[in-house]
């Protein structure tokens, strides 16, 4: 139901239900109030109140007459009078008797509400406040960098433009007093507009600006939230939370404002559990306090030199204190532990395929060894391989033949490059064949078969043929090389 801009400020149209502002839970308004008298008759004698409540921009309610009666639902945009001449565009936040009960709330008099509701607004009045809205950006950024040539101690964290474009707000958050008459001065004269500088506090500025807690959820401040109260460390000490500024501190710096929301209850349970506990002195020495959890009122203590905690009922603990005060020694804590019940791990059963949980990290490293290993075996069982030859062993023959789309290596030299002539190559020895439907058979070192001897001749007629061409070869290139005889 909600959208984007609700963040932001400036309110929106329900884009859920298409109901343009009349929906009953008003999800698309930040700091709405739920109307619950929207849906009950009126007595006929009944007349409407006058005064209408209209959210701005961060979150801004004000009160409006509406002196011609003009018929407004929750979520409307109207045209009402601005604070200093000119009109303004808002949104309708709240009608009927609940703006006069805000208006209690708030110690606002009706006689304070001065400012009136000129129209529903208009396709030019839109425009106009659209056009307003879309330059707050640019002069934001402008604003921030005229603050800092001019070195001012400050941050311009928004800036609120006026439907007609006669007057901008400008937000900013600093530690003290800045001095910004030169900078009013230098605004002025680029954006040739009534300017309007408010010191606003962090919480207010993540008020206005939005955003998502540690919690998942949008801000408190800038979505229910309308008044914050001091939170201070002692509210982090009383619920057993650690001292952590990272985690106790939200997006505006400070403590989070959701440390005061259960305060109260812890307060009501610490009544039972002593303060200031020391150290319980027993007839097996002295024991110290670990932990209090104070919602079960069960406390932790242990010996010195002993790693294992004795929880401890609180009221008996405020018995031993007081027998410690009159001199007297409590028998060992063991003997007083509290049991403990186990927690009951209870298997959830999903009505679902839990695809998720099939999958684990290292599923592609356990898919590339099965393929590695099946290479392995591919290699170990083909009938075509050639079996490697021991460094000390030359006289095993290779047994394999040459591989499909492969040309098997003739033996004999290269021709010679350069002007040598090439050499005529040596007849090949014609390799031993086997009969048809045999397979080659295994050979074992120190066995050498027939076939392995005329292969090895084969090979040493090769290479002493090789050994003569390359001395003719150099023999050739020798005698082209010397000088000639003049």
């Amino acid at each position: 139901m909600g959208c984007g801009s609700c963040s932001t400020g400036g309110g929106c149209t329900p884009n859920g239900c298409k109901s343009n502002g009349s929906c009953g839970t008003g999800g698309c308004q930040t700091m709405e109030v739920h109307d619950w008298l929207s849906n009950l008759d009126m007595p006929s004698n009944y007349k409407p109140f006058q005064v209408t409540e209209i959210k701005f921009k961060g979150s801004r309610k004000e009160f409006f007459l509406n002196n011609d009666n003009i018929y407004l639902e929750i979520g409307e945009l109207v045209a009402v009078e601005g604070p200093t001449g000119g009109f303004d565009v808002g949104h309708v936040s709240l009608t009927g008797e609940l703006v006069r009960i805000q208006m209690k709330r708030r110690k606002t008099p009706l006689d304070q509400v001065t400012k009136k509701i000129y129209r529903k607004a208009t396709e030019a009045d839109v425009e106009k406040w659209n056009a307003a809205k879309e330059m707050e950006w640019e002069t934001m950024h402008k604003a921030r960098k005229l603050a800092l040539d001019l070195r001012l101690q400050m941050k311009i964290s928004d800036v609120d433009y006026q439907a007609d474009k006669t007057k901008a707000t400008f937000f900013y958050t600093a530690d003290g007093r800045v001095d910004f008459r030169e900078l009013i001065k230098k605004m002025a004269e680029n954006f040739r507009i009534r300017i309007e500088m408010r010191q606003i506090g962090m919480r207010q500025e993540a008020g206005r600006l939005g955003g998502i807690g540690s919690c998942g959820r949008e801000l408190c401040c800038s979505t229910w939230l309308t008044n914050f109260k001091t939170v201070s460390t002692a509210a982090a000490r009383y619920q057993n939370l650690s001292l952590n500024t990272l985690k106790l501190a939200g997006q505006c710096g400070k403590l989070k404002c959701c440390l005061n929301y259960e305060l109260d209850t812890y307060l009501d349970a610490l009544k039972d559990i002593p303060d200031r506990i020391e150290n319980l002195d027993t007839e097996a020495g002295y024991a110290r306090h670990q932990k209090t959890d104070i919602f079960k009122k069960i406390m932790w203590f242990s010996y010195q030199g002993d790693e294992n905690w004795i929880p401890v009922a609180a009221a008996r603990v405020k018995e031993i204190m007081v027998m410690n005060k009159a001199g007297k020694k409590a028998p060992n804590l063991k003997e007083e532990a509290i049991q403990i019940a186990a927690p009951v791990i209870v298997e959830k059963s999903f009505d679902y395929e839990n695809v998720v949980g099939q999958d684990s990290l290292t599923r592609l490293d356990e898919r590339s060894r099965g393929k590695n290993n099946n290479q392995k075996n591919n290699r170990n069982n083909n009938p075509n391989r050639r079996d490697r030859i021991p460094a000390g062993d030359k006289n095993v023959a290779p047994n394999q033949k040459p591989q499909q789309g492969q040309k098997p290596q003739q033996a004999g030299p290269k021709p010679a490059q350069g002007n040598a002539k090439p050499q005529p190559r040596p007849q090949n020895v014609p390799k031993p064949q086997q009969p048809q439907g045999q397979k080659p058979v295994a050979k074992v070192e120190g066995e050498v078969s027939a076939e392995g001897v005329k292969t090895e001749q084969s090979k040493n007629k090769n290479r002493n043929n090789r050994r003569k061409n390359n001395n003719r070869r150099n023999n050739n290139n020798g005698s082209e090389n010397k000088p000639a005889a003049e």
